[in-house]
């Protein structure tokens, strides 16, 4: 009820009235199971804008910090966080990927759709970079397909730094889901796991046109700071 509330009430309308989201491929999108939409990662407005696009719920796995923060504004950052449908996660590695990936297995098995960035982490200059094989490893075991989705001048509207957005509108290109059921019970083969990740970001690639670079963009990241320091 508070998503739906959110959505259609509260936040989606004013949303949508003020930076007009556009769609593409929208059918590409099913009407009912589980299943993974797979995007880029250009702003923290990602995972605000897909949401409010799609006909179905969907929930995102977002990093715990954005939970934990105290006073009104944590309060406010919390409930439009859950309100938006993200569900916290620890992004520290070790056991805490292993929880991730376990609360993203809960999502599938209800049957709903799971929003994931491959990439990890935003793209801290608008490139593509390497995936994760964390989505691999979901869409195997769950046994679903993946659906890769590119957001579109994001970065325009909220950049990395801004915490107040632009005017300006924005869009999403949702591609044909990929089917990876050929890899069925092989999961835990490491192999098959990048081959599927290195797929799905092929995909986003000729989907979006971004330009990519094989490096993780947290590397990429420590890489732009070192620079500037």
């Amino acid at each position: 009820m508070f998503y739906w509330l959110m959505k259609y009430v509260a936040i989606g309308p004013i949303v949508k009235a003020i930076f007009r989201p556009w769609i593409v491929g929208r059918r590409n999108i099913p009407r009912e199971g589980a299943a993974i939409l797979a995007s880029n990662h250009l702003s923290f407005a990602d995972s605000v804008f897909l949401p409010l696009v799609i006909d179905r719920p969907m929930a995102f796995l977002a990093k715990s910090d954005y939970f934990t923060g105290r006073g009104l504004k944590g309060w406010a950052t919390r409930m439009f966080f859950k309100g938006t449908g993200q569900i916290p996660i620890d992004r520290s590695g070790g056991k805490a990927s292993e929880a991730s990936l376990n609360t993203g297995l809960q999502v599938l098995g209800r049957g709903a759709l799971l929003g994931i960035y491959p990439e990890g982490t935003r793209s801290p200059d608008g490139t593509l970079y390497r995936g994760r094989t964390g989505i691999a490893r979901m869409a195997l075991e769950a046994r679903v397909p993946v659906i890769p989705v590119v957001m579109v001048d994001t970065d325009t509207v909220m950049p990395i730094g801004r915490r107040i957005p632009r005017i300006g509108r924005v869009g999403m290109v949702i591609g044909e889901p990929l089917d990876f059921s050929r890899f069925a019970g092989m999961e835990g083969d490491r192999y098959v796991l990048r081959s599927v990740t290195d797929e799905i970001m092929v995909a986003l690639q000729r989907l979006g046109e971004q330009r990519y670079k094989d490096v993780y963009a947290s590397t990429a990241k420590a890489r732009l700071e070192a620079e500037r320091h």
